[in-house]
């Protein structure tokens, strides 16, 4: 069989993985390149070589940069001046959207919107805007802006340096600008004008603070002489349920101690504040023998007649002496008293709670809480999750967590950002916690501004000066070097180390000449320029099903061999791939920007093409002609 025959079915079975979605990514990546050893189709001493390519290298850097720049304060500078815009939807819309855009052209688009989400989440909360106006259009500036520079997306850190390969010259950092810059502006225009109005409106839905109203589900239970708990320690209660129900918090003389904080054992007149429904709180008198405490619930009406029928009888009384009507003013205060101190220990103040959004390489994927020891080796306790902007209601055992997946955590505030970092997760807005880090700002920017002028003089290449930036960053202290491996997306790298030589096997192996005179004789009688819009809409399609750098990998030798085939320049055809492949917009699978705004924003899968397709016609419509203008045929 021919080697472009097995390079074809290699990567259709690759893309049909990619699209099935049973597998994650990286590990279809991986199978590829080992398949492709194994038939041959790559020499197996070049098998890893992809690893150490610099697209690879400058990905790694680019990440580790623009955690730095979350550590060093940029959120609270960005969040000081956006959340100055008011209640105008429109200005929320322009603050927000245009600075995601510049953000996103000089770091990770990802990094980018994960600064500004948490900042477009209370700007929902105060103004009491839906967060779905919001979200999808931070989303899809963040995509924007990453057309912009070199070291904005994957896909243009990958085409310059197949151009490299292909002509020995790659694109400079500022190549990509003129182009980049007029589409990301045309697209900034149509979403403020026009895109977020087609947005699904989820009001209240999908607010977050809709989705974990804690006070509609906290119960207070409490430990009597009787109870099979007494004694107990809340590991114990969690075996004797066999089900994860949150404590949030143990009251013992007028004290209150955070649950996951609380080792000890219980005692009689303990009450555990938890967050429970009706089943829930049957297992709990069921198994250990817990009930609800005697100061009257809302919604208990017979405790609350009686306590009506109380003041009834009591105004009903004839008058009394002085004295004894200051002893029952007395009395009527301390009942008070008690009252209200019975109502704050029902309050969540203190509790440590954080909201935080599952990205799509979190571990948490796929796995339940059990799986993950989220308790013992974490320190976190899950409250609640909700999912395409409803609380979902099955039991918190039994819950396999998928990217977009909002949950309530709680935790100890010196451990959550690094437990949140470590599982995958994303903060979107805590509650009476601040994962505040220290103000390096003007560090991390000086040290980022050398790299990049050595980038523009020419004194170093692009991989070099920012790895060099990147090891600079942890020397000083910016970002520790923990959170710096932490950075590293290991699944994107995976990805493209993998996917770089299959890419290459498609070329070497005629397989891209081949889809190449495919299209030339498709096309031919057609002007260069409706193969280079088809080249660009395919490009396209195949970046909303599959991750961006992988459409970069395989359309790039595809776009090589059109352009030699039509005896013109390579630029325009490479191009055309590297803005085409960060432009998923139909779609929340397509990019990680999308997937991550899904849960809090209350979107469906159906809901991206509404304003992702105009958007991909606005794209195509600016691109084209730019392309045409600044990188001729």
């Amino acid at each position: 069989m021919a080697d472009s025959t097995l390079v074809f079915i290699v990567l259709g079975l690759t893309l049909a993985a990619f699209v099935w979605g049973r597998f994650r990514y990286d590990l279809v990546a991986l199978s590829a390149l080992l398949g492709s050893v194994i038939l041959g189709l790559v020499p197996g001493e070049e098998a890893f070589l992809g690893f150490g390519h610099p697209a690879v290298i400058t990905v790694a850097a680019v990440l580790v940069l623009s955690r730095g720049f979350e550590r060093s304060g940029v959120v609270d500078v960005i969040a000081q001046q956006v959340l100055k815009v008011g209640e105008r939807l429109f200005l929320q819309l322009a603050a927000l959207t245009g600075t995601v855009v510049v953000l996103s052209g000089f770091m990770n688009n990802v990094g980018a919107l994960a600064l500004l989400l948490p900042v477009a989440m209370r700007l929902a909360r105060e103004h009491d805007t839906s967060p779905s106006l919001l979200l999808m259009p931070l989303a899809f500036g963040s995509l924007l802006g990453g057309l912009t520079t070199l070291i904005g997306t994957p896909p243009n850190i990958i085409i310059a340096s197949y151009r490299g390969s292909v002509i020995g010259e790659s694109f400079g950092l500022f190549s990509f600008s003129p182009v980049g810059v007029a589409v990301a502006l045309a697209g900034l225009a149509f979403i403020l004008l026009i895109g977020w109005r087609l947005v699904p409106q989820r009001a209240g839905k999908a607010s977050t603070e809709e989705m974990f109203d804690t006070a509609n589900y906290l119960v207070e239970l409490e430990v009597d002489e009787e109870a099979k708990a007494n004694g107990w320690t809340l590991r114990d209660l969690h075996e004797a349920l066999e089900e994860t129900i949150p404590v949030l918090a143990v009251v013992r003389d007028d004290r209150r101690r955070a649950g996951h904080a609380f080792h000890g054992e219980l005692r009689t007149g303990d009450i555990l504040l938890l967050e429970a429904g009706p089943e829930e709180m049957k297992l709990l008198e069921d198994k250990a023998g817990l009930r609800v405490g005697k100061e009257p619930e809302e919604g208990d009406e017979t405790a609350q007649q009686a306590e009506t029928d109380d003041d009834t009888r009591e105004a009903a009384m004839p008058a009394k002496d002085p004295a004894a009507q200051g002893r029952a003013h007395d009395e009527e205060d301390e009942k008070g008293s008690k009252k209200e101190k019975k109502k704050k220990s029902v309050d969540t103040e203190g509790l440590q709670l954080v909201e935080a959004v599952v990205r799509n390489d979190s571990m948490m994927v796929n796995r339940t809480v059990g799986q993950l020891r989220l308790h013992n080796q974490f320190g976190l306790h899950l409250v609640a999750v909700a999912r395409d902007g409803g609380r979902l209601k099955q039991r918190l055992r039994d819950i396999r967590f998928r990217p977009g997946d909002v949950l309530l955590l709680q935790g100890g505030e010196s451990e959550l950002s690094e437990s949140l970092a470590t599982l995958g997760c994303l903060p979107l807005a805590s509650r009476n916690l601040s994962l505040g880090q220290p103000r390096l700002l003007l560090v991390s920017l000086t040290i980022f501004a050398a790299a990049i002028l050595a980038i523009l003089l020419g004194v170093l290449p692009a991989a070099v000066a920012l790895a060099t930036a990147a090891l600079a960053s942890l020397l000083v202290g910016v970002l520790p070097l923990r959170e710096g491996y932490q950075a590293i997306d290991g699944p994107v790298l995976v990805l493209l180390g993998a996917m770089i030589p299959v890419g290459e096997a498609l070329e070497t192996s005629g397989g891209a000449a081949l889809i190449a005179d495919a299209l030339l004789g498709w096309g031919g009688q057609w002007p260069v320029v409706v193969t280079l819009v088809g080249l660009f809409v395919i490009t396209m399609m195949l970046s909303d099903i599959i991750n961006n750098a992988a459409a970069a990998v395989l359309m790039a030798p595809i776009a090589a061999s059109l352009a030699r085939g039509f005896e013109v320049s390579v630029d325009p055809f490479l191009m055309a791939v590297a803005v085409s492949a960060s432009c998923a917009f139909l779609t929340p699978i397509g990019h990680q920007s999308n997937t991550l705004v899904m849960g809090p924003g209350g979107y469906r899968f159906g809901d991206y093409w509404r304003m992702g397709l105009p958007l991909e016609v606005v794209v195509v419509a600016v691109a084209i002609p730019m392309i045409l203008m600044v990188w001729p045929l």
